[in-house]
C-alpha cells in the first residue's frame, strides 16, 4: 500500500502516458506531448507522417507502440495492397488509426482471405474501403473460427437473399462479427423471439432493420417485449414485431415526447396507446411531420379527431408528396365545379399514384395541365 502511495506522488512522465495509451486512438489529448517527446521508432514515425499523412501526434503514438519494428517493407506492402483494392488514402488512414496492427499483418495468410470473404458477399472497391475504414478490427479476427461461421448464421436468418444485399446491410450496421462470444447470445435471443411468435420473414425483417436487438443482453430484450405487451400487444400478433422495432429505435424520452405531441392535440393517454397499437410505425415519424400532419388534417381538412384515432396511418403518408398536393387538386376541382358528386378525401388518400392521376387529372383534359401543375408543384415555362 505504501508503494502505491509513493508512486502516486511521482511527477507524471510524458513517455509513461504514451506507452500506456488505450488501444482506441484518443489522439487529441496527447497533442501537446508530441512536440516534446522524441519518437522511439524514427523510421516508422516518419513513414506514418510522410506516406500515410498522419499528424505528428498520431504518428508518435503508433510508432511508440511498435518501437520494435525496424523495416518498413511490410507497412509499405499493406499500404499498396489496400490501394490496389481501390481504398482511398482516407480509408486506409482511418482503418490503421482504428487498428494499427494491420500495418504489420501477413497479406497472403491474413488480409487477403478476409478481404475476399467480404468481396464475395458484395463489398468491393470504394464500398469495401469505407466498410473496412470503420470496421478494421475485423481484419484481426479469426477467419475460420469467427468470421465465416458468424456470416453463415446471418445468412440462414436472412431469407431469399441470394445477392447478399441484406447481409451487407446487417454487417454494416452491427458489430456482431467482432463481438465476444456472440453466438450464444444470438441463438438465445432468436429462441426468445420465436417464443413470442416472431418467426420466418418477421425475424428476418427485424434482423435487417434492427440487428442490435440480436446482440443485446437477453434481459434487455425481454424488457422491451414486456413494455410492448403492457401496451396491449399480444404474443403471436403480427403487429408485435413492428411495435418491438419501434420501441427499440426510440429512447424512453423520445417515446414520451411523441405521445406528448399527440396529447397536445387533445388525445388522451389511452387514445395515444390505441393509435400506437393500430400503427406502431407512427412514433417513428419525426415530430415535425407528426405536428404538420395532425394540424393539417384537423385544421385544414377539418377531420374529426376520431378519424385520426381510427386511422393513424394517415399521419404516416408523405405530407409534401401525397396529402397536401392531393388536397389542393380537389380544392381546385371543387372551385371549378368539376365534380357531380364530391369524393371523400379519405378515399382519395388510399389511391395509388397511378389511380389518382387517372381519376383526377387525366380524365379532365381541359383542366389537366393546371391540375398537374398544382399536383406536382412545378411552374411550367409558358413556351413549352
Amino acid at each position: 500500500m505504501q508503494i502505491v502511495k509513493s508512486l502516486s506522488v511521482l511527477p507524471p512522465s510524458p513517455l509513461y502516458n504514451l506507452l500506456f495509451i488505450p488501444k482506441l486512438p484518443f489522439f487529441s489529448s496527447f497533442s501537446s506531448l508530441a512536440n516534446t517527446v522524441e519518437a522511439p521508432n524514427p523510421a516508422l514515425f516518419h513513414y506514418l507522417m510522410e506516406t500515410l499523412k498522419f499528424s505528428k501526434t498520431q504518428a508518435l503514438l503508433i510508432s511508440t507502440r511498435y518501437s520494435h519494428i525496424k523495416s518498413m517493407e511490410k507497412p509499405q506492402s499493406v499500404f499498396c495492397f489496400f490501394q490496389n483494392l481501390g481504398f482511398s488514402n482516407s480509408h486506409i488512414q482511418s482503418a490503421i488509426l482504428l487498428t494499427p496492427q494491420i500495418l504489420f499483418a501477413n497479406i497472403e495468410k491474413s488480409l487477403k482471405p478476409k478481404i475476399k470473404l467480404f468481396q464475395d458477399i458484395g463489398l468491393v472497391g470504394c464500398d469495401l474501403g469505407k466498410f473496412i475504414s470503420k470496421n478494421s478490427p475485423l481484419l484481426t479476427a479469426s477467419l475460420k473460427e469467427k468470421l465465416v461461421p458468424r456470416i453463415e448464421i446471418l445468412k440462414k436468418l436472412l431469407l431469399n437473399d441470394e445477392k447478399n444485399e441484406d447481409l451487407v446491410k446487417v454487417i454494416r450496421r452491427c458489430n456482431w462479427l467482432i463481438s465476444k462470444n456472440p453466438e450464444s447470445r444470438l441463438l438465445s435471443n432468436i429462441t426468445y423471439l420465436k417464443s413470442c411468435g416472431i418467426v420466418g420473414s418477421q425475424l428476418s425483417m427485424l434482423l435487417k432493420r434492427q440487428p442490435r436487438l440480436f446482440v443485446m443482453q437477453e434481459s434487455r430484450l425481454r424488457d422491451l417485449v414486456s413494455r410492448v405487451l403492457n401496451m396491449g400487444f399480444s404474443i403471436n400478433s403480427r403487429m408485435l414485431v413492428h411495435a418491438l422495432y419501434t420501441v427499440s429505435c426510440l429512447s424512453d424520452e423520445t417515446f414520451e415526447r411523441k405521445f406528448g405531441i399527440l396529447k397536445s392535440y387533445g388525445f388522451s393517454e389511452y387514445e395515444c396507446i390505441e393509435m400506437f397499437r393500430k400503427a406502431p410505425g407512427l412514433l417513428r415519424t419525426s415530430k415535425e411531420k407528426l405536428k404538420l400532419g395532425i394540424d393539417f388534417f384537423l385544421n385544414v381538412v377539418k377531420f374529426k379527431k376520431e378519424v385520426l384515432l381510427h386511422n393513424p396511418t394517415y399521419l404516416m403518408h408523405s405530407m409534401e408528396e401525397r396529402v397536401i398536393p392531393r388536397y389542393k387538386v380537389l380544392e381546385i376541382m371543387k372551385s371549378k365545379k368539376i365534380f357531380k358528386k364530391e369524393p371523400s378525401f379519405i378515399n382519395v388518400l388510399h389511391l395509388t399514384e397511378e389511380e389518382f392521376l387517372q381519376k383526377f387529372i387525366s380524365r379532365f383534359p381541359d383542366d389537366a395541365l393546371e391540375l398537374l401543375i398544382v399536383y406536382k408543384g412545378n411552374i411550367l415555362d409558358s413556351s413549352s
